[in-house]
């Protein structure tokens, strides 16, 4: 044979090895940067209190595309660009943590009486609704679910977390997503805090919930958070924007903390609520960019990152 025939013989050779591999997935094939460093990006943009990109938090996950609360609602979320997921945590008659808002089962599920009369195993017969009240093919998640759903991929919300707190902390702890997770505590004294959390409060991330329609003391909380705890993040509630926190954001954000508000009902926001959001962007979610607030809970985001992302305010 000659040279030049051995040589393409086994060119033709190295090629049918390559597409064998290639067929049999021996070759690896990675994510692209963008989706590897996805996780870490939203961690160090959250812990950047002065950051131009405003979060994006979805109230119960995309709950107007699949049941709320639901592990498809998390994961539409994901697929989004959302970055960061509200969920629910309740408790069951054989001490197993779930993802439910209600304390009763009848408008999210198939199921009638409470949450907490009910076992894990009896709770999985049942099916989730959807957002008009019909029954859906999904499950009621467990937190270790929900959480394992969300791993490397979005920031997560508990709320009524705090009222477990062990038990949420050795489930973070067990699925590795305590550094994404952020647990809210409401008309919470900083004693308090310390005496539930202890020196886990140093590895967890907290967040302070400031009612301004109820503290009337709120400016002062603050600033005895942001001396004693340092969040990386206040959750404001108010039902009228006359408060003098409301013009204290800046200062509160160069001394490291994101402002948390939630455009959800009136009565969070002074009515500067995801309904009327609709009719104009710009005098609901423009005022929140006006304020300085950068971090908004809704119950539209797609509707939300679409107008952040016109403004060059989120990637």
């Amino acid at each position: 044979m000659k040279p030049y025939n051995i040589i393409i013989c086994f060119c033709f050779f190295l090629l049918l090895t390559y597409c064998k591999d290639l067929s049999s997935n021996k070759i690896p094939v990675t994510e692209s940067p963008s989706v590897q460093n996805r996780i870490e990006f939203l961690k160090e943009n959250f812990n950047n209190s002065l950051s131009k990109q405003v979060i994006v938090v979805a109230h119960r996950g995309d709950w107007r595309n699949a049941p709320e609360n639901s592990l498809q609602a998390i994961k539409n979320c994901i697929e989004m660009g959302v970055d960061m997921v509200e969920i629910d945590v309740r408790k069951t008659k054989d001490n197993q943590l779930v993802i439910i808002h209600d304390k009763t089962l009848e408008r999210t599920t198939t199921g009638k009486g409470l949450v907490s009369e009910w076992t894990l195993d009896s709770l999985k017969t049942l099916y989730l609704k959807n957002g008009v009240g019909h029954p859906s093919k999904h499950k009621i998640p467990t937190l270790r679910e929900a959480l394992l759903t969300a791993k490397g991929k979005i920031l997560v919300n508990l709320d009524k977390g705090y009222n477990y707190f062990d038990e949420v902390y050795n489930i973070l702890i067990e699925t590795e997503t305590i550094n994404q997770v952020v647990i809210k505590g409401f008309d919470k004294t900083i004693e308090q805090v310390k005496s539930d959390f202890g020196t886990k409060l140093d590895s967890i991330i907290f967040m302070p919930v400031i009612n301004l329609d109820k503290q009337t003391n709120a400016s002062q909380i603050i600033e005895n958070y942001q001396k004693r705890v340092k969040p990386l993040a206040f959750e404001i509630v108010f039902s009228q924007d006359t408060s003098k926190v409301l013009s204290s954001f800046s200062e509160m954000k160069h001394k490291g903390s994101r402002i948390w508000v939630n455009s959800l009902w009136g009565s969070l926001n002074a009515n500067h609520d995801d309904d009327m959001a609709i009719k104009n962007l710009d005098s609901i979610y423009g005022w929140y960019i006006n304020k300085g607030i950068n971090i908004i809970q809704t119950d539209r985001p797609a509707l939300l990152l679409k107008y952040l992302r016109s403004k060059e305010l989120h990637d």
